[in-house]
């Protein structure tokens, strides 16, 4: 029987993070972390552009899953706010809040990141440019790594963690058990006992998490899903933006419906990417510090949220239909002109080749009228003629849009002040509790956890 004091599921940053700070705390401790995908250096995804053009659907997909969960192949910003990025303040407030994800920084530009930039929103002049064409910037201060230099921040953290934690990599866990003095957590035909247990399972462990939760009869309530699609378009066109503030959050109120719009994770110079959750594959983007590895496009995601009132509670199923819709008819990820949307019209491969703008993605010309709901179709269409107005050309007819982009939510775990579910020594923390939704509040979750077991 393998006994350890804590056992952690999920090597994303939460779960990073919170090995991180018990071994630095108590490394008396005996941790073992579970992953259900590779570590870092086995995280290869078989899509290369030339051989392999599209999502295999691998069944564990290296993008998604294994040491530094999602976030490892993101452009690795780490945005230092409560405006947004998720609600863990709510819980352990708004100081605490900040205080983590600050030291979670410190952490990241000690182990490689210390040449990279710290861009802030704070006091911009873009603020009052949006404010004029009824659009809102968010503030924020944001740490860009890069999708290279976050690789190399795991990989000095992985160094200080491998022999000081038990990893568990390419084990999926079956279920967790309360015990008289603690938990059992199976997998495949085996199992390990532990005083504490931290579930730190990502977005795509939403599914899982909902399981474990009806099994151990802990409280859910519906969250919600952001739909829509990846925007790719000349540098040029958002330059004056993204090199002041790189990560520009801005949001819009559309006049039809009243619906927010945002743009989301925003890649200057980057790559439009596939990405595979439960099954379905969604586009997402990257970028990078490298010179050599820049484009001459940027692109960022238009979402709009969806928030479900009862009866309906299924809200990940409701954005996953859409998403199968995509798959359906493209096999995969569609790409279409912002001119021919307008027109009513599909994209075909010949219309997009004959575009200014070259697509990052080999994705599939398509329609994605036939896709998206008209409501949220209409909400983007207004967003992009709103941004059109503090970055001419975003409107232009060869803007290519990419679909679908969904952000899975989990059902939003019911937790207490210190995140722990209502069975003592067990907690849910990182995007898998529904609380937070980036990768500085999900880092924060795991050391703010760590720091209560320690204290234990």
């Amino acid at each position: 029987m393998n006994r350890f004091d804590v056992i952690i599921i999920g090597a994303g940053p939460g779960g990073i993070y919170s090995a991180l700070e018990l071994t630095r705390l108590r490394p008396d401790l005996k941790v073992a972390v579970f992953e259900m995908g590779h570590p870092l250096d086995r995280r290869r995804c078989p899509i290369d552009g030339k051989k392999v053009k599209n999502c295999v659907k691998c069944p564990t997909c290296a993008i998604m899953n294994g040491f530094g969960g999602a976030g490892a192949f993101s452009d690795g910003k780490y945005n230092i706010t409560n405006d947004f990025g998720g609600t863990l303040y709510e819980y352990i407030g708004r100081d605490e809040a900040m205080d983590l994800m600050r030291y979670v920084d410190r952490i990241n530009v000690e182990n490689g990141g210390g040449q990279t930039a710290l861009y802030s929103t704070a006091g911009s002049r873009f603020k009052k440019l949006c404010m004029q064409n009824k659009l809102t910037l968010l503030e924020a201060s944001v740490r860009h790594l890069g999708t290279d230099i976050n690789y190399v921040v795991l990989g000095n953290l992985y160094d200080q963690l491998k022999d000081r934690v038990t990893f568990f990599f390419d084990t999926q866990v079956d279920a967790i058990e309360k015990l008289g003095g603690g938990y059992r957590v199976r997998f495949g035909g085996d199992s390990a006992d532990c005083e504490t247990c931290v579930v730190s399972v990502g977005r795509s462990g939403s599914k899982w998490m909902e399981k474990v939760c009806g099994e151990l009869g802990i409280g859910t309530k519906s969250n919600r899903v952001d739909l829509g699609v990846r925007v790719e378009l000349p540098a040029v066109i958002f330059s004056h933006i993204t090199d002041e503030l790189y990560e520009s959050k801005i949001v819009y109120r559309t006049e039809k419906y009243e619906d927010p719009v945002r743009t989301f994770c925003m890649n200057p110079r980057g790559i439009v990417v596939n990405e595979n959750t439960n099954g379905v594959v969604t586009v997402n983007g990257h970028s990078f510090e490298d010179e050599a590895r820049k484009t001459d496009n940027t692109n960022f995601a238009l979402l709009v949220s969806k928030h479900f009132s009862e009866p309906f509670r299924d809200s990940n199923g409701y954005g996953e239909s859409i998403v199968r819709l995509s798959n359906m008819l493209g096999g995969g990820a569609i790409v279409q002109r912002f001119g021919d949307l307008e027109r009513g019209r599909r994209s075909t491969p010949k219309r997009i080749s004959e575009g200014t703008v070259k697509p990052t993605l080999a994705a599939t010309p398509g329609d994605l009228s036939l896709v998206l709901p008209k409501r949220i179709l209409d909400g983007i269409i207004e967003m992009i003629y709103a941004l059109d107005k503090i970055a001419p050309g975003t409107a232009n007819d060869d803007t290519l849009l990419y679909g679908v982009e969904v952000k899975f939510y989990n059902m939003e775990v019911d937790l207490d002040e210190h995140l722990e579910t209502c069975h003592k020594g067990l907690y849910v923390i990182g995007d898998g509790s529904g609380v937070t939704h980036s990768l500085s509040h999900a880092s924060a979750s795991g050391v703010f956890v760590a720091r209560q077991i320690a204290e234990r």
